[in-house]
């Protein structure tokens, strides 16, 4: 057994882990942050990634004693006082959450590309998520979101639902709305 102290979404952690256990496991099932998901455990698919003192990680291969001293963001400190962060707000209203699985770990990615670049381009963007993978392909609408959410946070610009062209009158189909489980 070892000792471990850290910062997790802003509050000191005390715990008692496992030699040789990984981040994901104690996040999940010792901390009960179970945003964090763990598909491969082979750092391939990027929904484990956490932010530690600020950069991107994949903590189903990060070995939690690496974790000593510092400060781990996961998916659930990013909302501030009960409101979602720009991201989480743009991935529901662009329909960036298919199954929902990836979504973790592509706002975490998202998220540590805009605070390195606040401004990428969509190649940039696309750059950022090459290790992150969607298997639902949801590719577009996440670039979408990702870009709506930059605009919010470097210019104010309302993130609203994508509008769409459409002849006829639509109310529901072909209109994006929100996924109540999002």
């Amino acid at each position: 057994m070892v000792d471990l102290r850290f910062r997790i979404n802003g509050k000191e952690e005390d715990i008692r882990i496992e030699a040789g256990e990984m981040l994901s496991d104690v996040l999940r099932y010792r901390l009960n942050l179970t945003g964090t998901k763990v598909s491969c455990n082979e750092s391939e698919c990027g929904a484990c990634t956490v932010h530690i003192d600020g950069l991107p990680v994949l903590s189903c291969n990060y070995p939690a004693q690496k974790a000593e001293g510092k400060h781990i963001t996961t998916i659930e400190g990013l909302a501030n006082n009960g409101s979602l962060h720009p991201l989480q707000e743009a991935f529901v209203k662009h329909g960036a959450v298919q199954c929902g699985f990836c979504t973790p770990g592509q706002i975490m990615t998202a998220a540590a590309l805009l605070d390195e670049n606040p401004d990428p381009s969509e190649n940039e963007i696309k750059h950022a998520l090459t290790d992150t993978l969607c298997r639902c392909g949801a590719y577009p609408a996440i670039i979408n979101a990702i870009r709506a959410a930059a605009e919010n946070i470097n210019h104010g610009t309302p993130i609203e639902h994508p509008t769409f062209d459409f002849e006829g009158d639509l109310n529901i189909v072909g209109q994006v709305v929100d996924r109540p489980e999002a």
